[in-house]
């Protein structure tokens, strides 16, 4: 029986790449480093904020860890200041997590951004609509690897078995992968169809409405 459904949020639940672009241009801008485009901050993504600041960084100087150290301080500073640019679910997104509660289906986020802004921006986007966040933690794995999945899971009171993973990326697929859950991909994100299905989705959506008829065959 499925108990839970967890999204991931960048380019899941809302397209976050024009305030992360913000937050780090502000900080290349403050270091004197050149800025990127949406396009290019696209391709830093999925790997939580240390590797999105590293990628970001002049290639000379992406190993210099004590450096990272500085700048990624400075980016979580900075994108705190303008994350809540983000402040809409992508369109049908809130009827479908609606649609859910209404059947006693938990709601959770796991992503590989900050925690300590994840629950902040679920709130400007789906206020009072999530019952439960996980985010990155300083020092410890991101998705895929299981750790901060065991910890949603744990929040929610559900097992992975329990659950189905929502998410754009081949990390989200991964990540259902090594916690043994279901997993549904979306192209309506940063990821389309095609490399979803290589990255080993065997279920991808193209929209919302869509989405709620697959979790229904999942749990029928």
């Amino acid at each position: 029986m499925l108990r839970a459904v967890i999204f991931d949020f960048d380019g899941t639940i809302a397209d976050t790449i024009p305030a992360i672009t913000e937050g780090i241009n502000l900080t290349m801008t403050q270091y004197s480093y050149p800025t990127h485009t949406d396009e290019e901050v696209l391709t830093y993504i999925n790997n939580g904020p240390r590797m999105l600041i590293r990628r970001a960084l002049p290639k000379e100087l992406q190993q210099d860890e004590k450096l990272l150290d500085r700048v990624l301080a400075d980016y979580d500073s900075l994108y705190q200041t303008v994350c809540a640019h983000t402040n809409k679910p992508y369109d049908g997104l809130e009827e479908v997590v609606r649609t859910l509660r209404e059947r006693n289906i938990k709601i959770g986020v796991l992503s590989n951004k900050q925690d300590r802004l994840l629950g902040q921006m679920i709130e400007n986007v789906l206020p009072n609509m999530i019952d439960a966040t996980q985010g990155s933690l300083p020092n410890q794995p991101t998705k895929p690897d299981p750790y901060l999945t065991s910890l949603i899971t744990e929040k929610l009171g559900v097992t992975p078995a329990e659950c189905v993973m929502i998410g754009d990326s081949d990390v989200d697929v991964k990540t259902a992968q090594e916690a043994c859950m279901h997993h549904i991909g979306v192209s309506w994100g940063y990821r389309n169809e095609a490399f979803l299905r290589q990255s080993g989705a065997t279920v991808v959506v193209d929209t919302p409405e869509q989405l709620l008829a697959a979790i229904e065959r999942i749990d029928a």
